[in-house]
């Protein structure tokens, strides 16, 4: 098992791939926050956590990292950067997986469920770390347009400090999800999500996916 992950670049992907120590049918493909990378230390308990439960992970730098080591995501290049995510799960897929959870932390995950809403078959089921529902104090300005077209089965973590969206306003907007979805409390998280729950959300997506 490669708990610390090995470094792969592979075309639009380029990141690390966490291997379980057998066999294995499913794989979680994740990407960073809009100020991260693929080196997240989030990123990497959460892979470490899934390959520990026989589970091939990826974590992995969206386009526009690869483009500039630090700062926020070019508004431009969006659509790449989902370009990104779906190449994260068509490795998964090239590496043995039979089935995808795709997602990750913050706009990481914001890009996922867009591709998910404009392609359904990309992934099984989706996992949202601290997804950025509004900016900070800005509570009018939701990320939810492409929530009413998602038909891929989510799972959404969130800390109950999270400055992006409280959880009952995180509740409000998944109602419009017309997909089985799921909300995972963090107990004092915040949006760094420094208190993720990893066993329950391994667990959480092993129920979306019954």
């Amino acid at each position: 098992m490669t708990m610390e992950g090995e470094a792969f670049a592979d075309g639009l992907v380029r990141g690390y791939v966490h291997r379980p120590g057998g066999a294995f049918t499913d794989a979680v493909a994740l990407a960073h926050g809009a100020g991260s990378n693929a080196r997240s230390p989030l990123l990497a308990l959460v892979c470490r956590t899934f390959a520990r439960a026989g589970w091939l992970a990826l974590r992995i730098d969206l386009p526009f990292r690869q483009q500039k080591p630090s700062g926020p995501p070019f508004p431009a290049m969006q659509a790449k950067d989902r370009e990104g995510l779906r190449a994260a799960a068509g490795l998964a897929r090239s590496m043995g997986a039979g089935r995808v959870v795709l997602g990750g932390h913050s706009y990481g995950g914001r890009q996922a469920t867009m591709l998910a809403s404009e392609d359904p078959q990309v992934a099984e089921a989706l996992l949202l770390l601290s997804y950025p529902l509004h900016p900070p104090d800005k509570p009018a300005q939701l990320r939810t347009e492409h929530f009413p077209s998602l038909r891929t089965p989510a799972l959404f973590v969130h800390g109950t400090k999270d400055p992006f969206g409280s959880i009952a306003e995180m509740e409000a907007a998944l109602a419009r999800i017309p997909a089985a979805h799921k909300l995972m409390e963090a107990a004092g998280a915040g949006h760094d999500m420094k208190k993720a729950p990893l066993d329950g959300i391994v667990a959480g997506i092993g129920e979306l996916l019954r």
